[in-house]
């Protein structure tokens, strides 16, 4: 039955926006029907590995135009202070260009981009983590014209959030699934340096790690990878993300390759055309299965269906599957028999295929896997086969029965790909719609409009004038054969208009010749760049560094404020009388009692919101405000709620992602008393930060776990019952202490927040002793310690160990050795190591 549209729906066809990690892909995008390819440059991109060159820029854009689809440039990094003038040149040049968007991620640079190019769209990442209304309209306010929303929404959050704004919205329907909101994880910046804010995730996600329950290991079978999700795929639910007026439709894989580009491509455009159209779009098994093929961790909708814990993460394999075609029941000396299963009906087995025996119940996962191509299988009765390989490509000695086989390549599938990455001719083509106008004794006159961009329209005429037929004049028949025959042309003729007057006589080698003159015309009209305003990029930046305030002070002494997460520690912070105290509870709802008890003590208290909010969620902001006690702001979406309120003194943390001064300022505007820089900031950094935007507008975290995963799966509710969200799980949050231990032995807290969100804590106490005194020489006063799993005395121990060396009463040597003992994980520098070559900057190309 044809999908029931509902009033929500754009009047505007859904965009199919593809990936394009370099030129093979671009390609494949465009004759597969995307609309719009999404890629980036060698540097300012959240895939450092994959991008093109600034030189290539106006080549790109040439070649995307002239087919009618749209360039987006991802510039979704964090900038750092030492690149915003390189950072100001590039948006200049991507603008001249004739770049139709920027993806962004710093609000700083979101709004320096806007001053720069006000003529360019700008689009709010995903790594932006906005979930909500709120932070739509904070992404609008600062100049976005469409937010891509973040991978963990349900739909009807979508829907929920298209209801409440009239901004473009765009969500991601295909591919890789980060566990962590994108943003917020700070996994590779803590464990190598490399920051996924940064472009350069290490995938510490895809890592196994044992589950620790209560200090034991629980057993979990074959699930290892406990952090590492399946792949989204929504194909089934197209017409209810078009009826849902969702204005972009997003494909996840710029490092994947030209194949993947084109039949996810191709699959999507024939499933948002049938939508759009509202016909049926039956899904064909087999077309299903070749999208699985192509590159699966395990397809599914996961979060856009609504929250089921059981479903995000499997845990038995982090990579590449492909499909399941059967179970290993015999391994022989030079060949195993497999029980195949229905795949062998809708895409047989064959010579050539890539497989992988799967034993990821009994093997190590630091052993390599067994597999290779199919070199010959033959029936062995039934369902089972015999499968052989070349010689030496396996050994069948780690083989077992039971091993799961995986099919990871198919040469067909490959080969069907073929028709958009091997095009010799354009497979996607533009409707075009001609209007004739033919009078006797007048040139004969065609204009020529894309139907998709109507402002794109040119006008063709004869050198001579038409005279009268002979016979028979020219009519709407003759007219179509010939302007129809547009060949290997990027056009295809829709409708025909035909203005006659007369019986004009017009030869077909006339129409012909103008039908060539057109199609020229048109492909350069479409390969123009847009006439843009671009503001001088350095003069531009200049002003808006110089519009930082700079709140010079004199250093004042320092100030200690505790961040505690359970009943104990509180007990423990309220004897040591620091500056305050900030409340980080699992149960929001039971903050009263604490925080009368803070108060009553004479200390100041503080309480930390969510770092993210969604739909149906904004009743605790309206908590937060009852309060009536100063907020540590995690979200965007809830510093913009709050502006609407008799604002309580707000404080910004690291989530907010203040790289740079600009973006420090913005935040600071918004009504932040003080901000905690991001944690992709080095020690040297954070000084820097302080000395431009003032040091009493600093708050330093000197002692925590970092925060390195935030994530809306839980594991709590995956691995610790049956259920399959807060209403069935039985709270086991609330009940058992967790941890993930990785391959190095390191057992990294994880920890539950109001919205059943997970936080994996770093192992190790990350500790600032090495840079107090650069802190302190850039007059940074306000020092944060926050505790996860600590107990009352090491909270105790801890903040006076901290309290001394900022006193001058130990040294900052004798704090890091005594840290160092009482740090059951360990200590280490963390985010806050500064290395030598920080500051290189990325290179113009």
């Amino acid at each position: 039955m044809p999908c029931n549209l509902q009033s929500s729906r754009s009047s505007k066809k859904p965009e199919l926006m593809s990936p394009a990690g370099h030129w093979p892909q671009l390609h494949a995008a465009i004759e597969a029907g995307a609309d719009a390819v999404y890629f980036g440059l060698t540097h300012f991109s959240a895939r450092a590995k994959a991008g093109f060159n600034l030189s290539e820029m106006p080549e790109i854009m040439r070649t995307l135009h002239s087919r009618g689809v749209r360039g987006f440039i991802t510039f979704n990094t964090l900038v750092f202070e030492h690149e915003l003038s390189h950072a100001a040149q590039t948006i200049a040049a991507i603008a001249e260009a004739g770049a139709d968007a920027l993806i962004v991620q710093d609000l700083g640079v979101l709004q320096l981009a806007h001053r720069i190019a006000p003529e360019i769209e700008l689009h709010a990442s995903t790594q932006m983590s906005v979930t909500d209304a709120s932070g739509v309209r904070l992404a609008q306010d600062l100049g976005a014209s469409r937010v891509t929303l973040a991978r963990e929404l349900s739909l009807d959050e979508v829907r929920a959030i298209r209801s409440q704004t009239d901004c473009e919205l765009e969500i991601f329907v295909h591919g890789a699934l980060c566990v962590a909101y994108s943003g917020q994880c700070f996994s590779s910046e803590a464990w190598g340096g490399r920051s996924a804010n940064r472009g350069q995730c290490a995938q510490a996600c895809r890592l196994p790690y044992e589950l620790m329950v209560d200090g034991a290991v629980r057993p979990l079978a074959d699930a290892r990878y406990l952090l590492s999700p399946g792949d989204l795929y929504t194909l089934r639910e197209v017409p209810e993300i078009v009826a849902a007026g969702v204005s972009t439709l997003k494909i996840e894989g710029r490092y994947k390759d030209a194949e993947y580009v084109a039949l996810t491509t191709h699959a999507y455009r024939q499933a948002i055309d049938d939508a759009w159209a509202n016909q049926p779009h039956p899904i064909d098994p087999a077309a299903e299965l070749a999208l699985e093929q192509i590159y699966s961790r395990g397809l599914g909708p996961y979060f856009l269906s609504g929250t089921n814990h059981q479903a995000v993460v499997k845990g038995r394999a982090p990579r590449h599957r492909g499909v399941l075609v059967g179970r290993v029941v015999q391994v022989l000396p030079e060949a195993v028999i497999v029980e195949t299963n229905d795949v062998q009906r809708l895409s047989p087995l064959k010579p050539g295929d890539g497989l992988v025996f799967d034993a990821a119940d009994w093997r190590s996962p630091e052993e390599p896997e067994e597999g290779g191509r199919l070199f010959e299988l033959a029936p062995r009765g039934g369902s089972r086969s015999e499968l052989r390989f070349g010689n030496g490509a396996v050994r069948f000695a780690r083989i077992r029965p039971g091993d799961l086989v995986w099919r990871t390549a198919d040469p067909e599938l490959e080969k069907a790909a073929r028709l958009f990455t091997n095009a010799t001719s354009p497979v996607a083509r533009q409707a075009v719609n001609v209007r004739v106008t033919a009078h006797e004794g007048a040139p004969l006159e065609m204009a020529w409009q894309l139907a998709r961009q109507p402002s794109i329209s040119i006008t063709v005429r004869s050198p001579e004038l038409l005279s009268a037929a002979r016979n028979r004049g020219i009519t709407i028949e003759s007219a179509r054969e010939q302007l129809a025959r547009l060949g290997s042309t990027p056009y295809e003729l829709a409708d025909l208009e035909l203005d006659a007057a007369g019986s004009p006589f017009v030869p077909a080698s006339v129409m012909n010749q103008m039908r060539r003159d057109a199609v020229d015309l048109l492909q350069a009209a479409q390969s123009q760049p847009p006439a843009r305003t671009i503001q001088e990029s350095a003069q531009v930046l200049a002003e808006a560094l110089d519009a930082v305030t700079i709140r010079t002070q004199q250093t004042l002494p320092a100030e200690l404020h505790l961040l505690v997460r359970t009943p104990e520690q509180l007990d423990a912070a309220l004897t040591l009388e620091p500056a305050s105290i900030t409340l980080d509870y699992l149960d929001l709802y039971g903050l009263r009692p604490s925080i009368e008890r803070v108060r009553a003590s004479g200390i100041a208290v503080r309480v930390a919101s969510p770092r993210i909010l969604k739909p149906g969620e904004g009743r605790i902001v309206n908590f937060l405000l009852s309060l009536n006690c100063p907020i540590l702001v995690r979200a965007g979406g809830i510093l913009h709620a709050l502006q609407a309120s008799e604002r309580p003194v707000l404080i910004g943390d690291f989530s907010l992602n203040a790289a740079n001064a600009l973006t420090a300022k913005t935040l600071l505007d918004l009504g932040l008393t003080r901000i905690t820089p991001t944690h992709d900031l080095n020690a040297d950094q954070i000084s820097d930060l302080a000395r431009r935007i003032g040091p009493g507008a600093i708050e330093a975290v000197a002692y925590q776990h970092l925060p390195i995963f935030h994530t809306e799966h839980c594991v709590f509710c995956r691995f610790l019952s049956n259920g399959t969200s807060y209403r069935d799980c039985g709270r086991p949050c609330e009940k058992h202490r967790v941890a993930l231990k990785d391959q190095n032995q390191r057992e990294h807290p994880v920890m539950a927040d109001v919205g059943c969100r997970n936080t994996v804590f770093g192992a190790e106490a990350q500790e600032a002793s090495a840079h107090l005194k650069s802190w302190r020489d850039a007059g940074i006063s306000h020092f944060r310690l926050e505790f996860v799993h600590e107990t009352a005395a090491q909270v105790r121990e801890v903040t006076q160990l901290f309290a001394a060396a900022l006193s001058s009463s130990i040294s900052y040597g004798d704090l890091a050795r005594q840290l160092k003992r009482l740090a059951p994980g360990g200590i280490t520098e963390g985010s806050l190591f500064v290395p030598t070559n920080y500051l290189t900057l990325p290179v113009l190309q």
